[in-house]
């Protein structure tokens, strides 16, 4: 009788006793860490033939085992390179019912990026195996773990059940965008938690991540930087509403509208809160072209462009549209009254004038070896313009070929050629990328 044919395999792929998934924890890419057993598994099943002709039974080999991370039940097979599946760290896993039901708990959208922001703020390191004092691990499935607050870290396959799908046009701050890869989880897959949009085109977001070298706040082109069109927005089932903030799509009542602060708060040199809401709110009405970024906290061009064309809309003249909010202007803007902004204004602006473009600092900024803010506005420029393909992570202020590149990219679309585009931005390039 012919004895059968065995093929090779290693048992540590699918062996549930600790050591392999201890291993399988500390090591998941590792291809050199193989179960004792894995070397004499082709000896034995070999034998095992010649004794099954003979009609004798093969001895089973037992696996020395290695004790599991702390925290971490042995035999968990789940694995990307967002980690496993896992209780925080030194504490038991709590469940309602079967052990794959998880109790949600109840969070609001504040709570999220409040505890989004204290990760970005210590500057957690990314660590697929560590986990931070709080008990989450130090990946971006831990990090939109601990901000939704569950009780037990989750990976990309299973985030999914404490959320629903949304669409692009629902997001708000405090979903999460999430991209699993069930084919092959260690290729793309990842999760990132939207801070809400930069501009009114919706094309650019903030970010909250966990992602190496530490966690970041940082603008992202919708949906992400890599793998864009497997994205998937959620939003969190153990959602409740803001105590302080109307829900959305719902009319500001007066308890609240937030009073108008006073002339202090704005115009040339102001720096503060009622800056940001003030550019948030003429957005929201139709004023979102007048700015290339923001809005932010810092009173610029187009914050007083962007109120004067509010101003003219309800067909006020003279001092009564100086582009400067009195508290007139500021009760029509948060009560959501009043005309809208436009397509084209009375004050005849479509688009920022030159005026609102920030200074050229030189070309010595933007040269091999230069790391400076100016490298990452620019690169922040130009993903809002279109042309951050070269862009494998967000921009950042080192120079480097993908800045170049886009850079070059951005120039060929205006016509240049040659050494008129050659990636590096002189002050023509400068003036129309932020025009």
């Amino acid at each position: 009788m012919a004895a059968p044919v065995f093929e090779e395999f290693d048992p540590a792929s699918d062996c549930d006793c600790p050591g392999c998934a201890h291993w399988r924890r500390v090591l998941p890419y590792s291809r050199t860490v193989r179960h004792p057993a894995a070397r004499r598994a082709v000896i034995v099943a070999a034998a095992a033939s010649t004794a099954l002709g003979a009609g004798q039974v093969a001895p089973a080999l037992a696996a020395p085992q290695a004790p599991p991370a702390p925290g971490v039940p042995a035999g968990d097979g789940h694995r990307s390179p967002q980690g496993h599946k896992a209780p925080l760290y030194g504490r038991s896993a709590k469940t309602t019912g079967p052990a794959d039901v998880r109790k949600t708990p109840t969070t609001t959208r504040a709570e999220i990026i409040n505890r989004a922001k204290k990760w970005v703020d210590a500057q957690v390191p990314y660590s697929m195996t560590d986990y931070w004092s709080d008990g989450y691990r130090q990946d971006c499935s831990g990090f939109v773990s601990m901000a939704w607050g569950l009780p037990q870290n989750e990976w990309t396959g299973s985030l999914g059940q404490y959320g629903k799908q949304i669409s692009k046009e629902e997001l708000q701050p405090g979903d999460i965008l999430l991209f699993h890869n069930p084919q092959n989880p260690e290729k793309g897959s990842h999760v990132v938690i939207f801070g809400g949009w930069t501009d009114y085109t919706h094309s650019n977001y903030i970010a909250y991540e966990q992602t190496p070298p530490q966690a970041r706040k940082q603008a992202t082109p919708y949906a992400y930087w890599t793998n864009s069109d497997r994205y998937v927005p959620y939003r969190y089932n153990g959602l409740a509403p803001d105590p302080t903030q109307a829900q959305p799509g719902a009319p500001a009542t007066q308890s609240t509208r937030t009073p108008y602060p006073g002339a202090a708060y704005f115009g040339p040199g102001a720096n503060n809160k009622y800056v940001t809401q003030l550019g948030e709110l003429l957005v929201a009405r139709g004023a979102g072209r007048f700015y290339t970024s923001g809005p932010g906290p810092r009173w610029s061009d187009a914050d007083q462009r962007a109120t004067e064309a509010f101003q003219l809309a309800q067909g006020w003249q003279g001092d009564a549209a100086d582009g400067l909010p009195g508290p007139r202007t500021w009760e029509l803007l948060v009560s959501g009254t009043g005309r809208p902004v436009p397509a084209t204004g009375k004050a005849g602006h479509s688009a920022p004038s030159s005026s609102g473009v920030p200074a050229y600092p030189g070309r010595a900024m933007f040269r091999p070896g230069a790391v400076d803010d100016y490298v990452t506005r620019l690169g922040q420029q130009l993903v809002k313009k279109g042309f951050g393909t070269y862009y494998t992570t967000g921009p950042g202020p080192r120079w480097g070929e993908a800045d170049r590149r886009n850079v070059e990219a951005f120039q060929r679309s205006q016509g240049w050629r040659g050494g008129a585009a050659d990636g590096f931005p002189g002050p023509e390039t400068w003036r129309r990328l932020f025009s």
